[in-house]
């Protein structure tokens, strides 16, 4: 994304974005300079692909583990770019007609969301909302066309809550959605700690301070309370690696301890 006149309205290409840098992270081509020097430096910190690799390989594994549990529709909270193995392309392999409401507020995500749901079916939406304001995301039209929540639902929040302060809350966000979901509902979270590097963590940090995205590592515990409520399937809220692994690749003890992740169910 190197030509000015591709950019959406809305977006200054000279501060680094968190949903780019990802992108850039996993190979992609949907990022600027500013985007690419940031990931550099988070780079050369750690193993940043495989970590990001892990995290969606991690995606799949659950969403396909909820859907063989039944569940049928899916809202994902702060989907980012779309990528391989996307939440509508695991569930409807088991549900060919599974509802998904993918979510967020990126402007550069937005375009490429439309795109990808141009090629999909009408069971498919993308919500241009917040989940600061989890109300503007569960009133709105297409969550409510597409998403019933008297029938248990699959809430996916894949490696967002570590953008939102504690001033933010991201246990009040959880909590909004647990309110809405039925009994049975599942809810997905992935998150970034540092436990096991604080130095790398706040090196990363520093980096993050300076894209219009904060990164706010949490420890075990602290992730771990935001399944209150939920009962949280086995094995536990593990690092990445340990949750229910189904091929070698998906064993990286190294990227693996960056992510703490739980699969839980409302009771």
């Amino acid at each position: 994304m190197t030509n000015p006149t591709r950019v959406p309205s809305g977006i200054n290409p000279n501060i680094p974005n968190a949903a780019r840098m990802y992108d850039y992270y996993l190979g992609g081509k949907d990022n600027f300079a500013a985007d690419r020097e940031a990931a550099e430096k988070i780079m050369a910190l750690g193993p940043s692909r495989q970590i990001c690799l892990a995290n969606r390989w991690f995606l799949g594994r659950a969403v396909r583990f909820i859907a063989n549990q039944g569940i049928r529709q899916f809202i994902d909270l702060g989907t980012g770019l779309p990528n391989q193995n996307n939440v509508h392309q695991v569930a409807r392999r088991i549900h060919p007609n599974a509802p998904v409401v993918y979510v967020d507020h990126d402007p550069v995500v937005i375009v490429h969301a439309r795109a990808l749901l141009a090629d999909v079916n009408g069971n498919t939406a993308f919500a241009h909302a917040d989940i600061r304001d989890p109300g503007s995301i569960l009133d709105h039209p297409d969550v409510e066309r597409l998403i019933d929540f008297s029938q248990p639902v699959g809430v996916v929040f894949l490696g967002v809550l570590h953008c939102l302060t504690d001033e933010e809350d991201p246990y009040r966000v959880v909590r909004a959605f647990a309110d809405r979901m039925a009994p049975g509902s599942y809810l997905i979270v992935s998150h970034l700690t540092d436990d096991a590097h604080p130095e790398v963590g706040v090196a990363a940090r520093e980096v993050y301070d300076k894209t219009d995205t904060p990164l706010i590592h949490r420890s075990h515990g602290q992730i771990a309370r935001l399944f209150d409520g939920f009962d949280v399937v086995e094995p536990g809220v593990v690092h990445v690696a340990d949750w229910r692994p189904e091929e070698p690749w998906e064993e990286d003890p190294e990227g693996s301890e960056w992510w703490y992740v739980g699969v839980a169910r409302k009771p």
